[in-house]
């Protein structure tokens, strides 16, 4: 059985810290205006609809429903986006990655990066995970693309999964990672890394 409970998480670039309501304004800051959500399967394109997602990410993790963290900038001391653990499946030893973005001034930095390579640690060698999935929009270029360049291995295709909000029916390509992968993963992300 997986025991996740909140924890924060601390590598060279960056820190995972659970989320709690006085991020708020910091994320509403990057996060609003930058056309991140696009591909986000709700809404987040006012400050009701952030404090929503936002107040909805602290109940989910207190429930231990999820577990969803801002990701800090080391360097900053600032949250730069945010990244989750879905659908905990306590029993089977598996949960998804995803709910994960990053402000446009540190995409392409080591942020993102480095929040998986801890995520996915903490979930095979702490928590004792068989798999860890990622679903994306099929849409969604960029994010299949930063998958595919961990090691994460696709699936398949999940057609009409979600209905957007703008009413598109969102086709989600899933990809996982296994435990008896991770130790490659691992290597590969921490060649990325320079660590």
């Amino acid at each position: 059985m997986l025991d996740v409970t909140p924890v924060s998480l601390e590598g060279k670039h960056v820190r995972l810290d659970p989320m709690r309501l006085e991020h708020y304004e910091r994320l509403a800051e990057i996060g609003l205006g930058q056309d991140i959500f696009r591909y986000f399967p709700i809404a987040i394109d006012t400050e009701e609809q952030m404090l929503g997602y936002l107040q909805h990410s602290v109940a989910a993790t207190e429930s231990g429903e999820m577990l969803v963290w801002v990701t800090v900038s080391r360097e900053l001391g600032e949250p730069v986006g945010a990244t989750s653990y879905l659908s905990i499946d306590r029993r089977n030893r598996k949960l998804e990655i995803g709910g994960t973005w990053v402000a446009p001034q540190w995409q392409r930095t080591p942020c993102n990066t480095e929040a998986k390579y801890l995520q996915l640690q903490h979930a095979f060698e702490t928590l004792g995970c068989v798999r860890v999935e990622f679903k994306t929009d099929s849409l969604n270029a960029k994010s299949r693309a930063a998958l595919l360049r961990i090691g994460a291995v696709e699936e398949g295709t999940m057609r009409n999964h979600i209905i957007r909000p703008d009413g598109r029916l969102r086709h989600s390509l899933y990809f996982n990672v296994l435990d008896s992968e991770w130790p490659g993963v691992r290597a590969r992300l921490e060649g990325m890394l320079g660590l």
